[in-house]
């Protein structure tokens, strides 16, 4: 053999060690679940999607200037990129390729503005968690490190409720959210949200009419069989949060108004619950503190187990929905979330709520609910999400009353049908009767059927045609104020929201690959 020869073939086996030496170094992780971190490719062990490389700077990173600048064949200075543009994968098929280093980028850039340790999808209402696989409903935009998602819904609608207490009317609840985050360093970041409602305009002050719904007021009086408006400003928060580990983190969370750690994710940010427009019966019992003016909660979090406290304002809003109520910080909340698997979403949650109701000052309240949230993806733009909620209230005077809800909403394309059951039981005196019946509990019921169509679907906005028919259940006794005939409710309305974020639709497929696998 010629020294040329020997000297290739050295050559050879050199590069060979080098290579098999740096893949000893290499790391891989989950898109999914960053905290997994494993030394050799595979799958992920908690949801089996594939693992990704990890790149040496840990840190989440977003699509930079550059980066974008280039990608766009431009080298002029880069504002907003908008990554759930229509048409925005066609021109870059790269950055949701599978294994490719921007589809890498992109996921560990989608953090939670909450928790920056946690994925996007995880994140509910306040600082709830849904399941990691939830659809995302939005459209996000990034300023160089900092990302910017917009969400929202309206319905316009014509709502008809029988009975003596029923009505009919056309209107349109609405909202409309934006959640930020900007990193700090390589493991803190600052999120800030904003939530507004124009349901102080839709809704007029008496809210919508909703058999057996109540709580709040209304010049004075109780509401009853109606849905209250909503506050012009819903959520003002700021949260900061820190990883100290690969899979342990923690996070301070101010609202003005905001939401405490009680409860599962308010119904209208639930999957199973978006195309429904109406409130559940059971929400004076299970998520109603999702406006409230004065919050503080702090979380720790190992991996997919949170425990978290709040101290928040027991009282509801008032009727001035266009003001900003006066902070107490007199109640407290306590919350332990569990996400087992990226399709299931459980917790359970206990607080003191004081002088929720302006009309009872003295009313003291211990609410405890429970909620399991399971999500399934079915393929590209295909979802079933259903949740189970159960709440109590135990009041001053009143004892314990319970309530249950089920809901379920399977999406295929641009169909959507969903179901909607619960039981309640509520006091004469929760639902405005005569003095004879205002100790009593009476056990009320809904059963609601919906279908949704969309006319436009995945083009930024999706606009459905939708209907929804209500049963609804209650004993005899209460004929007197309802009358004899069968409670009803059915309502034709638009439903106007951002289309699926196309990246989740990317990552819901490659859940169900990495499910297959």
């Amino acid at each position: 053999m010629t020294t040329m020869a020997i000297g290739q073939q050295f050559g050879r086996e050199h590069d060979h060690e080098h290579e098999q030496e740096q893949e000893k170094k290499q790391k891989y992780t989950c898109t999914m679940h960053p905290e997994v971190v494993m030394d050799h490719p595979g799958n992920c062990p908690k949801c089996g999607m594939q693992l990704v490389p990890l790149k040496k700077d840990k840190r989440p990173t977003p699509i930079s200037r550059e980066q974008a600048s280039n990608a766009q064949g431009s080298t002029s200075k880069v504002g907003a990129i908008d990554l759930n543009r229509p048409g925005y994968e066609h021109e870059h098929p790269h950055a949701h390729s599978s294994g490719a280093a921007g589809e890498h980028e992109m996921q560990m850039s989608m953090r939670s503005s909450i928790d920056l340790a946690e994925p996007m999808s995880r994140e509910g209402s306040g600082t709830s968690w849904l399941p990691d696989s939830s659809p995302m409903y939005g459209r996000m935009l990034m300023f160089g490190d900092d990302m910017l998602m917009l969400h929202g819904a309206i319905f316009p609608r014509y709502t008809n409720v029988s009975t003596r207490r029923g009505d009919d009317r056309i209107d349109a609840p609405n909202w409309i959210m934006a959640m930020y985050s900007h990193p700090l360093g390589d493991s803190t970041q600052i999120g800030a949200r904003l939530m507004m409602s124009l349901d102080p305009l839709t809704e007029q002050g008496r809210g919508y009419p909703l058999l057996f719904q109540s709580g709040e007021s209304w010049n004075g009086e109780p509401l009853h069989d109606r849905q209250h408006p909503h506050d012009l400003f819903d959520e003002l928060s700021v949260s900061l949060s820190q990883n100290f580990d690969h899979d342990f983190s923690g996070y301070v969370y101010f609202g003005y108004p905001g939401e405490p750690a009680l409860g599962p994710p308010t119904f209208m940010h639930r999957p199973s619950a978006m195309d429904d427009p109406d409130a559940p019966l059971g929400h004076h019992w299970q998520d109603s503190t999702h406006v409230t003016f004065g919050v503080a909660t702090a979380g720790l979090v190992w991996s997919n187990v949170k425990i978290e406290g709040s101290i928040f304002t027991g009282r509801e809003p008032d009727e001035d929905r266009y003001d900003f109520d006066q902070p107490e910080f007199d109640s407290y909340s306590g919350r332990i979330s569990w996400n087992p698997t990226a399709n299931l979403a459980l917790q359970v949650s206990y607080g003191y709520i004081k002088s929720p109701e302006a009309l009872e000052p003295d009313l003291k309240r211990h609410r405890t609910t429970a909620s399991v949230i399971y999500n399934l993806p079915l393929g590209n733009d295909s979802n079933w999400s259903n949740t189970f909620v159960w709440g109590q209230n135990h009041d001053t005077g009143e004892g314990k009353t319970q309530s249950f809800l089920v809901e379920s909403d399977y999406q295929r394309g641009r169909n959507t049908v969903y179901l909607r059951w619960e039981r309640v039981e509520k006091s004469g005196h929760e639902l405005v009767l005569k003095p004879p019946e205002e100790s009593e509990i009476f056990p009320v019921s809904g059963y609601t059927i919906g279908y949704a169509r969309d006319l436009s679907h995945g083009n930024g906005i999706d606009i459905g045609l939708g209907t929804q028919f209500t049963i609804n259940d209650r004993p005899d006794s209460l004929d007197r104020y309802y009358g004899d005939d069968l409670g009803y409710a059915f309502q034709f309305f638009l439903r106007i929201r951002p289309s699926l974020h196309s990246h989740a639709m990317h990552q819901h497929g490659e859940h169900i690959a990495g499910m297959e696998k």
